[in-house]
């Protein structure tokens, strides 16, 4: 069984896990808010939403070296042997300190993992641009010949979601800062923010799944 076969069958679940997960939290959030439901059963539907969400968040970190490992197969991109290694061990800690980050969520240390794995984007993402601009222009590593320029988009557009990403997990950390305010009593402040950030995330939500889709388009028909 060849190699890329096998990685482009994990590179599909993965893709499914986070279109559906981001759904998924989506769709709980509206329960999140909601404030006819007590409070009780508000936490009751964050706790759904995080066990959720923990999936995409899986989802979208393994796209990384999936998506750079089956473009040195396919000779797109020419970092292969020990940057392959380096970056698949790198990726399986960034999954250690999510699924940290997840299972500490209501603690001090689980916000403290958090800000941990949002400094991580704040390095991977400009990095993505960077890489993936210059490739574009024909003055970087990935081959941008005819025909094979939807992998450098796709690369750049990937960044792109990391960017949406990084606010939707910031919003989720906000939420549970808040709950821990309006577990002491009413508090309308932390309503009203929690009511504005939550607009933010449909809107960047939206515009995550056109993305999310885009990517797909790219990876499937490769149209240039």
């Amino acid at each position: 069984m060849e190699e890329v076969l096998i990685l482009r069958w994990v590179h599909i679940i993965a893709m499914v896990y986070w279109l559906g997960g981001e759904w998924g939290v989506f769709q709980t959030s509206f329960n999140v808010i909601n404030q006819k439901l007590s409070m009780e059963e508000r936490r009751r539907h964050m706790e759904t939403a995080y066990r959720i969400d923990i999936l995409a968040r899986t989802g979208i970190i393994m796209l990384l070296p999936l998506g750079l490992h089956m473009g040195h197969i396919y000779g797109i991109q020419p970092y292969g042997g020990s940057f392959l290694t380096f970056m698949w061990l790198f990726v399986a800690g960034w999954l250690a300190l999510c699924w940290s980050a997840f299972l500490k969520r209501e603690t001090d240390t689980g916000i403290m993992l958090t800000k941990i794995d949002e400094k991580i984007r704040w390095v991977l993402i400009p990095s993505i641009f960077i890489l993936g601009t210059l490739s574009f222009m024909g003055k970087g590593p990935f081959d941008t010949s005819e025909g094979l320029r939807w992998y450098t988009a796709k690369f750049m557009l990937y960044g792109f979601t990391l960017c949406i990403g990084l606010g939707l997990r910031w919003i989720m950390r906000q939420w549970t800062t808040r709950f821990r305010k309006l577990a002491m009593g009413p508090d309308p402040v932390e309503e009203a923010a929690l009511e504005r950030e939550f607009l933010y995330g449909r809107l960047m939500a939206y515009v995550y799944w056109i993305t999310i889709s885009g990517i797909c388009f790219l990876g499937t028909v490769k149209p240039f």
